[in-house]
């Protein structure tokens, strides 16, 4: 019973401040219907495109076998190129400065500044993957003109294309041009070992060694070329796999292996500080030819290794080239996204409902505690003159 009586008191309470539970809602939804007429509509364009992943390159396999070179993979999910890669490039201070100067964003957004007008293109603008298929990224630009919304759309996933052919994405790219580093340094030095060879031998005329000693600077050339190319390889390596990758750890044991080839080839021609002399007088002019041509030698066996490598590195890189692929381009949208009108009203209403009703009851609390206190003060005040009277 005391509960019913408790439901009809907040009922009375609620008819008896039913001025303001109705009328704050209301006025609040009206306000807000008003709002969201008077707000631009929103549109959002959205493309879809498939960004590359390394794979194994069988033909570029197939070459260094034959050429007696190890292909240099790494780990695969340390060379693969991911969408996060794409989409902070498509975030990027170049790509959206792009925008901005093909689209007068500037003067669209009304901003004073580049960097203000950056901020509101990056609120604009989603990049995100697909939750199924990473390899998928989807690019969803909103704005008040569907068509410039489908033009920037379209005009991001343009600027990711050109900016991605410039830049080392793939591992194939990156070893391009670790290889082009290289190979550069190489024929410096083999320009130079080439230059001294011809002076020397202008200076000093045309001498005739044993064919036995040619064989001996070729194998040796040879070995410490494949070292030194070896070690490039290691060093390119490091750059992007983990040290326990066994393709890593099987590169180390083969310079091991080429290592010791050396020394039992060096061991074979005597206890001479240099394994090329051998004889322990030989003339020095001789000896200093045999120098020369060792030099020689050891670059252009080392340029040519190099060069193989990197003529594989731009077959793989070439192969990647056309790596990103649009799925679905983006069009003019037919239906805005914001504001929506029937959401906007009916929250500002049932929010402002519930307020108003929490407010008559505050309100009807603080009427009734006044008019306790009151009762009682006039209560104190009759017993005082009543006590007067006696």
């Amino acid at each position: 019973m005391e509960d019913e009586i408790s439901i009809l008191d907040y009922l009375i309470v609620i008819l008896k401040r039913k001025k303001i539970v109705i009328g704050i809602p209301l006025f609040a939804g009206v306000v807000a219907m008003l709002i969201s007429f008077l707000m631009p509509p929103v549109y959002r364009a959205e493309t879809r495109i498939l960004t590359p992943h390394e794979r194994r390159p069988d033909v570029a396999i197939h070459l260094l076998g034959n050429l007696d070179i190890p292909y240099m993979v790494g780990d695969i999910s340390r060379m693969r190129a991911t969408s996060g890669l794409y989409i902070a490039i498509l975030r990027s201070r170049t790509v959206l400065d792009h925008i901005i100067d093909k689209f007068n964003l500037m003067e669209v957004y009304d901003t004073e500044s580049r960097e203000a007008t950056r901020l509101k293109l990056l609120d604009s603008l989603s990049a995100r993957s697909d939750k199924n298929y990473n390899d998928i990224v989807i690019i969803s630009v909103e704005d008040t003109d569907p068509k410039r919304a489908a033009g920037m759309a379209n005009a991001f996933v343009e600027e990711l294309k050109t900016l991605a052919k410039g830049l080392a994405v793939t591992e194939a790219a990156q070893r391009r041009l670790f290889f082009e580093e290289q190979l550069k340094e190489t024929k410096l030095a083999l320009t130079k070992a080439e230059k001294a060879m011809k002076e020397f031998q202008e200076k000093a005329g045309a001498l005739q060694i044993e064919s036995q000693t040619k064989a001996v600077i070729d194998s040796i050339a040879k070995l410490r070329a494949q070292i030194a190319a070896k070690e490039v390889n290691i060093k390119a390596l490091k750059t992007y796999t983990t040290p326990n990758s066994p393709d890593l750890q099987k590169t180390l044991e083969t310079l091991r292996t080429l290592k010791t080839e050396l020394k039992k080839l060096e061991a074979k021609t005597g206890k001479n500080p240099d394994p090329l002399m051998l004889t322990e007088r030989m003339p020095e002019v001789e000896t200093e030819y045999i120098r020369r041509l060792r030099d020689l030698k050891f670059n252009e066996t080392l340029y040519e290794l190099l060069a193989k490598q990197y003529k594989v590195a731009k077959l793989d890189e070439a192969k990647d080239a056309a790596v990103i692929q649009v799925i679905d381009e983006a069009v003019p949208s037919e239906k805005k996204i914001r504001p929506n009108r029937v959401r906007m009203v009916l929250f500002s209403t049932v929010a402002t409902f519930f307020f108003s009703v929490v407010m008559a009851f505050f309100i009807e609390y603080v009427e009734n505690a006044s008019k306790s206190v009151h009762a009682s003060k006039l209560e104190l005040l009759k017993r005082y003159l009543s006590f007067r009277r006696k």
